[in-house]
């Protein structure tokens, strides 16, 4: 048996915290794990921003609902669960994913938590479990299925490293150069063929 484990931004839909910068004109929030590996640092970075320009979680909702899967992506998903089991392994936050997760048709997520206080402004977040796409793969490897996986970001290497076979999407020429030797795809078509081939 085979399930495929699929990071969401950047693989799936664009980054969402890219959509929040642009909608909002704070270019500092354009960062990602493409550019900052520890991911506790760059939350704390976002949180300072949102922070000190009071944008609340019902802002970002606003903006992030317009989310549209990356093309290709929703065949590229639809193919992937006629053949196999396919889980998303997100270090998003389930207050955010709704809007992405209809419009990819509900595939299985796990993914982490926000901390709001009563005025919807965001204080904190909860990670699910320490580095949980790799904890998610190392526990479905252990239910004896194989496992492939998917990233895009630093974020990703650790479930890329512990999968059967890990596979890059449209990495940045950072996360390439320090790890040459994992197979990188521009395309849900080849990386999909890729998939199929493997084995």
């Amino acid at each position: 048996m085979r399930v495929v484990c699929l990071d969401l931004e950047g693989v799936l839909i664009p980054e969402m915290w890219i959509m929040v910068a642009e909608a909002t004109r704070i270019d500092d929030l354009r960062v990602t794990t493409r550019d900052i590996e520890d991911y506790d640092e760059l939350m704390q970075h976002r949180l300072g921003i949102l922070e000190d320009k009071k944008i609340s979680l019902a802002d970002i909702q606003q903006i992030i609902g317009q989310v549209s899967p990356l093309p290709g992506a929703v065949e590229f998903l639809n193919a992937l669960r006629r053949r196999w089991q396919a889980v998303v392994l997100s270090d998003t936050f389930v207050e955010f994913a709704g809007p992405a997760m209809e419009k990819l048709g509900w595939p299985f997520l796990l993914c982490n938590d926000l901390v709001v206080d009563e005025n919807q402004m965001i204080t904190g977040y909860r990670l699910r479990q320490s580095d949980g796409k790799k904890q998610s793969v190392e526990a479905l490897k252990g239910l004896n299925v194989e496992v492939l996986a998917i990233g895009d970001s630093f974020n990703d290497i650790s479930m890329l490293r512990a999968a059967d076979q890990g596979f890059l999407f449209k990495p940045s020429d950072a996360v390439c150069a320090a790890h040459p030797d994992l197979p990188r795809h521009d395309t849900h078509e080849d990386l999909l063929r890729a998939l199929i081939e493997y084995r």
